[in-house]
């Protein structure tokens, strides 16, 4: 089968809308968790979130029609997009487009559009005067059919929806349609705008979120034995994925190889995971093999480790299961604690995340944990604190939907 190579990246989250400012925050460990402006919290159990910055302006990146017809959510997909298709530089006019394809995740899709149409719709009393962008803009779809639409790509073209494990699925769906020769270039990654009234209202009702009000930069602190759980987050990452020999052809700059990914479903629970997880074992298990790599050849692995009470210790077992006589050497951190939860985005910011680990040997740090939770393994080696320089020629990336969705994906070192 054909090699799979990342030549384009591009991220816009609450700590950088470009990868280079992204990489630093994260290397550096700095918390994109504030206060919600976005709406009025102050009912609301939590108040704060990893929203992007104040300053932000989508007309920064992108005309006035692509923002007033497209959801938030679609439109970080399209800044993320245009990011990481400069940063490839491939030219979709000298081949054929039918050899470029996008498959990008979603958890929600356009949440934002939908409540403010509804809420439109019992004001005026019931009048069905709905916006003619109300349905596209909603759809979990529209992003990866609007980044071919804007730049031509005519080829493998959908979404994959698998909750918070949406973009770790789209990415592996990307990485085997290269290598089964059905396409030169995928665009692929995640997007999601969840910071909304009915997003953080409902994570609420499941007793997910957070309520550190007074102190929401130290919020989010998985593995730590005060975690209470997760802080919301939104934004977008895209990577550029590309058959190995045609990116060697054209020159490409190429940042790192996806070697594996692999699928499990933990039929356990729709929202909790496995307590032993199992299906996360499998999936980590499956990968490694996928990449024709051993357990012993990992270096890092970035946790899915959200901050919940139950989610962090059932990956922790099932890291530990998996790695076994490695697990004294293999590094392992929960970048969640700076980025927030950007839900179907979260496994494409953390794809980059571990890619630019394995370019920078540099494995980022788990912040705010400052005691370990007594019931994780002993010799599961967590990074906390700072950041530490480290030879990292493999990484695995670890994300888990409600539902039951494990999805897991590995980069090296070309």
């Amino acid at each position: 089968m054909k090699r799979v190579v990342i030549t384009g990246m591009g991220v816009v989250s609450a700590l950088g809308t470009d990868v280079a400012t992204f990489w630093d925050n994260i290397k550096n460990g700095r918390s994109g968790a504030k206060a919600i402006t976005r709406f009025d919290a102050a009912k609301f159990k939590t108040q704060f979130a990893a929203q992007l910055p104040h300053d932000f302006s989508a007309l920064q990146f992108l005309d006035r029609n692509e923002v007033k017809r497209n959801d938030l959510y679609t439109q970080y997909a399209l800044i993320a997009a245009k990011q990481a298709i400069e940063d490839s530089g491939f030219d979709v006019s000298a081949m054929s487009p039918y050899d470029v394809g996008v498959i990008f995740g979603s958890a929600q899709g356009g949440m934002e559009t939908f409540e403010q149409q509804v809420r439109e719709y019992v004001a005026t009393n019931h009048e069905p005067h709905f916006n003619p962008f109300f349905i596209p803009k909603t759809l979990v779809n529209m992003a990866a059919g609007l980044i071919s639409i804007k730049y031509g790509f005519m080829g493998i073209n959908f979404t994959t929806v698998t909750a918070c494990a949406s973009a770790n699925t789209a990415i592996m769906d990307a990485l085997n349609y290269i290598r089964w020769g059905k396409a030169k270039i995928i665009v692929t990654g995640g997007a999601d705008a969840p910071i909304t009234e009915a997003s953080i209202g409902g994570y609420n009702a499941l007793k997910a979120l957070s309520t550190r009000n007074t102190d929401p930069q130290a919020a989010s602190r998985p593995f730590d034995v005060e975690r209470d759980g997760f802080v919301m987050g939104e934004g977008a990452g895209v990577l550029v994925l590309e058959e190995y020999e045609h990116a060697v052809q054209r020159g490409a700059t190429i940042y790192a190889e996806i070697s594996g990914a692999a699928m499990t479903g933990d039929a356990y629970h729709i929202t909790a995971t496995h307590p032993e997880g199992k299906g996360a074992i499998k999936a980590m298990e499956l990968a490694v093999m996928d990449a024709s790599l051993n357990h012993a050849d990992v270096d890092y692995m970035n946790a899915h480790a959200t901050s919940t009470p139950v989610g962090d210790i059932s990956e922790a077992k099932a890291i530990h299961a998996a790695f076994g006589n490695n697990n004294a050497r293999l590094s392992v951190s929960a970048t969640k604690s700076m980025t927030g939860h950007l839900l179907g985005a979260a496994g494409a910011i953390e794809a980059i995340i571990s890619v630019k680990a394995v370019t920078d040997n540099v494995v980022p740090p788990t912040v705010n944990t400052t005691e370990l939770d007594p019931q994780l393994p002993q010799d599961l080696h967590i990074v906390t604190g700072s950041a530490i320089e480290k030879t990292v020629n493999v990484a695995m990336s670890n994300t888990f939907g409600f539902g039951g969705h494990n999805a897991v994906a590995v980069f090296k070192k070309v």
